[in-house]
């Protein structure tokens, strides 16, 4: 079974240039990849804070939310 993993992130510069490095290196044999462009899709924002998600572009895999770096705080997409 491959282990979800959800990349959360907002259109912004530093969120494309993230996304494009994740979607190099991570290993689809292994992960479930689900990409969330939350500036698309704002009804998700509330499920990418349940998940721990303080700041986009973030990384969940499976319960464990990784701040990648710093584009816009969770609380400026609502």
């Amino acid at each position: 079974m491959k282990t979800p993993a959800t990349f959360y992130h907002a259109g912004c510069p530093v969120c494309i240039a993230a996304e494009r490095q994740f979607a190099d290196a991570i290993d689809p044999t292994r992960f479930d990849v689900e990409i969330v462009h939350l500036g698309e899709a704002s009804s998700r924002i509330a499920e990418a804070e349940s998940s721990g998600v303080k700041s986009v572009p973030a990384l969940v895999i499976g319960e464990h939310p990784f701040h990648i770096n710093f584009g816009a705080a969770i609380a400026d997409l609502k």
